[in-house]
């Protein structure tokens, strides 16, 4: 059994299948199975199919290229973004190319991590913080 790191749905495939070479995909979603899954680059263009569409609550990363703090808790989203594939998706949106979607949820500072379920904000952290924090506001909702 693998679960989908796309929308989280439970897949049977076969060892010997795996064993031939082939690459299983979801059966719902026909997302790759066992991809390194990663962040999911959201835009302004992109944001109603990605994560008000999501199937998961989300954890959108707020961020700029040329934010310090921004570069310190980006490679923590990555791998959050490994490690919860399959219960929650990870975005990551560059607040100096998308400012109507930030403006929309007015992030003041950032980084901001956003919670979002159905494109409705849940939880929202504002800062540098360490992973653990972020778990904690993640753990009602795993």
């Amino acid at each position: 059994m693998v679960r989908c790191p796309a929308c989280g749905t439970t897949n049977r495939v076969p060892r010997g299948k795996l064993q031939e070479g082939r690459r299983p995909v979801c059966g719902r979603c026909k997302a790759p199975l066992g991809a390194a899954a990663g962040p999911i680059t959201v835009s302004d263009a992109s944001f109603a199919d990605v994560v008000v569409a999501s199937p998961l609550q989300v954890l959108l990363d707020l961020w700029a290229p040329w934010c310090g703090p921004c570069r310190m808790v980006g490679p923590i989203v990555d791998e959050l973004a490994r490690e919860l594939a399959g219960r929650v998706r990870v975005g990551k949106l560059n607040v100096d190319e998308n400012p109507h979607t930030a403006a929309r949820f007015g992030a003041r500072s950032i980084p901001t991590l956003l919670v979002l379920r159905d494109g409705r904000e849940v939880d929202r952290i504002v800062g540098a913080v360490p992973k653990q924090e972020i778990l904690r506001h993640l753990a009602p909702l795993l």
